[in-house]
């Protein structure tokens, strides 16, 4: 046996980068390949995948270096790196709220095809053990950030709890609820002031309304537009035309019996989302009314269910997907595309109302 001590080879240094045809087979690609293909650091490299700004010509020289070795970054090991995982958690109260679902295809879209990940947390509201039950899990998890969608968002002592822990947070709702950096918000009350203003308009003067939750902002928020957009009509509310809901299909439908059983029932019924507005198509339905010849009825929402009843629903576009895009944007800025600078972002994405079948003129109305 040979014991003759050998030699390595010297390395030839003209040589080109492993490649993924040539490397050895179970090594893994690494952030140093990637830097030594595109002949740049590996500072300017981490650079590119944290999207920060940068010469567009150094950028794109580390794009198509990654993009011909094939190299995905190791997402655990960033994580350890920055000591955040590359995760957001998306808490919600109500798991079927199709608002809760609407507003997770918007954080998706936005998140796109990054390492990021949503990880959805459903709690209690009216747990006692609240607070502590979201700190725990902040501080085990230590995520990227945190989106909060109401009722949660409307609670101030949950974002001191976050500023607290250190932890990003965005608070969602039907007004602001935070600093602009820390909040997304639709304009609930102008929305259904604007929506009243044409119910009016088609010569509507007995119209009855379905409240929202109690407790809950956007049913304060929807509820005061209401009533605005009444006195600037110089029509007086009739509290016997109000009816108290829960956001569910069976509130509506209670709702719709109960308003469409008084001696003299109201023409037009906003119903302050699109379930009970639903409710309420039942009960007309149920009463043999023709829609809109008998009643219309207006909604909130613009969910699916609003192009599945019939007749089709005219309702306020709640812009859920875009607040889920722009409260993932406002959280990590590097979401954004190039060039876009974070701070000339908005918080607030306006609500429009959508004709469609179920609003018409009232029967009263004089013929034109």
């Amino acid at each position: 046996m040979d014991d003759t001590k050998r030699t390595p080879a010297p390395k030839d240094r003209n040589a080109a980068p492993l490649g993924p045809s040539v490397r050895k087979p179970g090594s893994a690609l690494t952030i140093t390949d990637v830097a030594e293909f595109a002949g740049v650091s590996k500072k300017t490299v981490s650079r590119v995948l944290n999207r920060e700004p940068m010469k567009a010509t150094t950028r794109a020289k580390v794009e198509a270096a990654i993009e011909t070795l094939g190299f995905v970054p190791n997402a655990q090991a960033r994580a350890l790196a920055f000591r955040k995982n590359f995760v957001i958690v998306l808490f919600i109260h109500d798991s079927t709220s199709p608002m809760a679902m609407t507003f997770q295809r918007g954080v998706l879209s936005a998140i796109g095809d990054s390492e990021l990940a949503l990880a959805v947390r459903p709690v209690n509201r009216e747990s006692p053990e609240l607070l502590s039950e979201i700190e725990t899990f902040l501080a085990r998890q230590k995520p990227m950030g945190a989106i909060f969608l109401p009722p949660l968002s409307e609670r101030d002592d949950i974002g001191e709890m976050c500023q607290r822990l250190n932890v990003k947070y965005v608070r969602v709702g039907s007004a602001q609820l935070d600093m602009m950096s820390r909040s997304v918000w639709s304009n609930d009350r102008a929305a259904v002031m604007d929506a009243v203003r044409d119910i009016v308009a088609l010569g509507h003067k007995r119209i009855g309304f379905v409240r929202g939750p109690k407790g809950f902002l956007s049913a304060r928020e929807r509820e005061a537009g209401f009533r605005q957009a009444l006195a600037a009509a110089g029509v007086t509310p009739d509290e016997t035309l109000f009816a108290d809901g829960r956001y569910t299909f069976d509130s509506g439908l209670a709702a719709g019996e109960t308003l469409l059983s008084l001696s003299q029932p109201p023409s037009v019924i906003f119903a302050s989302n699109d379930s009970m507005a639903a409710g309420v198509v039942r009960a007309a339905h149920e009463k043999g009314l023709r829609l809109p010849h008998d009643l219309s009825i207006v909604g909130f929402d613009d969910g699916p269910v609003a192009v599945q009843l019939w007749p089709t629903l005219t309702t306020v576009h709640w812009p859920v997907i875009e607040m889920g895009v722009l409260a993932v944007h406002k959280l990590v800025p590097e979401t954004l595309p190039v060039g876009e600078d974070p701070a000339a972002l908005p918080s607030m994405v306006a609500s429009s109302l959508i004709r469609r079948e179920s609003l018409g003129e009232s029967p009263d109305a004089p013929a034109r």
